[in-house]
């Protein structure tokens, strides 16, 4: 389970005063949902997501993952959780299984345990083909398929997903959002940020709509359906976000 409660994040500016990245920020995920966390870029998604991996301290608000304190208990978090992003970073020089053997013994697992977990994931995420090359040879697909294996090695309850899928092929973003899907059905805590809003509409159980670092809306697809009045998620996003009128204003001046 995640629990955010009134999360402020501020940044210093360039002129001396400050910007609020998180404005007041509450949600909350149950065990075994996908809850996407949604909005355009600078809406303070990654922010948020840093914060609740304790990879970033916040101004006010509190962050509880699975009952620790994301400020204040970060290695009992980091032991909870399984952080990915489209940038996560492989050792060049190391094949996907000497990446997922070295992982998992930092996980402390021992060797019956780490092999079958490594053996679960990669039937799971098809890394077969390519599981003794060398990260730096592999392709965008099969880096990514690598790095989810890295962050799920340890079988963590609560997954961050922070664009999973971004320049992924139809396939290979296939694989990885079945696997999002199996692992919300094995009961694991899943918040997914992505601009895929088909994506996220065929995966999330709940959203939530971030605009300039503040909860807009939130809901599952049909009540915020009922309360937009449009039906695809791009749509509801731009009516209960307030964009609804410069996107139109935009296009009548020929923008």
């Amino acid at each position: 389970m995640v629990e955010v409660e009134c999360l402020v994040k501020t940044f210093p500016t360039t002129d001396g005063g400050e910007k609020r990245a998180v404005d007041e920020l509450s949600f909350r995920v149950d065990r075994g949902e996908v809850y996407g966390l949604l909005g355009p870029n600078g809406a303070g998604k990654t922010t948020t997501l840093r914060i609740i991996s304790g990879l970033l301290s916040p101004t006010s608000g509190t962050v509880r993952v699975n009952g620790h304190d994301a400020h204040v208990d970060r290695e009992a978090v980091k032991r909870s959780l399984g952080y990915l992003t489209a940038s996560t970073g492989l050792y060049q020089r190391l094949t996907p299984r000497e990446t997922l053997e070295y992982f998992g013994r930092l996980h402390g697992l021992g060797d019956v345990t780490l092999a079958r977990r490594i053996e679960e994931l990669v039937d799971w995420l098809d890394m077969r083909p390519f599981l003794d090359l060398r990260c730096g040879g592999l392709s965008t697909g099969q880096k990514q398929r690598t790095s989810i294996a890295r962050a799920l090695i340890g079988d963590p309850p609560v997954l961050i997903l922070d664009e999973p899928t971004l320049g992924l092929d139809v396939l290979t973003n296939r694989v990885i959002l079945d696997f999002i899907r199996q692992e919300g059905a094995r009961g694991k805590t899943i918040i997914l940020s992505t601009h895929y809003l088909d994506d996220a509409q065929w995966l999330c159980h709940r959203f939530g709509l971030l605009h300039q670092g503040r909860l807009m809306a939130e809901g599952d697809l049909e009540t915020l359906r009922a309360r937009s009045g449009r039906s695809r998620l791009s749509e509801i996003f731009l009516c209960l976000c307030g964009e609804d009128e410069s996107v139109l204003a935009a296009r009548g001046a020929g923008v």
